[in-house]
């Protein structure tokens, strides 16, 4: 273990650059982030600009990712950010969820047309 004249303290490492620098796995029951940016309840703004299923089709086959999601590459070079990635994957469940939503209302509108359509056919019939 290793504490530098500024505070900054290394285990598992001589070279600390952080205020906690471990090269090793970490073990807690419990871990508590303090939050520098909002939250993305943003999402739920009815000017919230909510990208179609069809746009992120596009971008997944052009790009092998989710839109603002780091590729997997640039993860394994840069590392990620726990709060910032935890914040992204919110917001993306965010949206899932609102686009869901949509589908489900497309879906119950689909369902009173054919039942009209089924009872259009069956007058029909007598």
């Amino acid at each position: 273990m290793r504490i530098e004249s500024n505070g900054d303290v290394g285990i598992g490492t001589t070279n600390p650059s952080h205020k906690l620098d471990v090269n090793g796995t970490i073990h807690a029951s419990e871990v508590l982030v303090d939050l520098n940016f909002p939250g993305p309840d943003y999402v739920f703004e009815e000017d919230y600009p909510l990208s179609s299923l069809s746009e992120i089709e596009s971008y997944i086959k052009a790009n092998k990712h989710l839109p603002e999601v780091p590729s997997a590459a640039q993860m394994k070079e840069e590392g990620v950010n726990m709060v910032e990635m935890q914040m992204l994957l919110l917001k993306k469940v965010e949206e899932l969820t609102l686009l869901l939503i949509e589908k489900d209302k497309e879906m119950g509108m689909q369902n009173e047309k054919i039942i009209d359509l089924q009872n259009q056919i069956d007058s029909l019939k007598k």
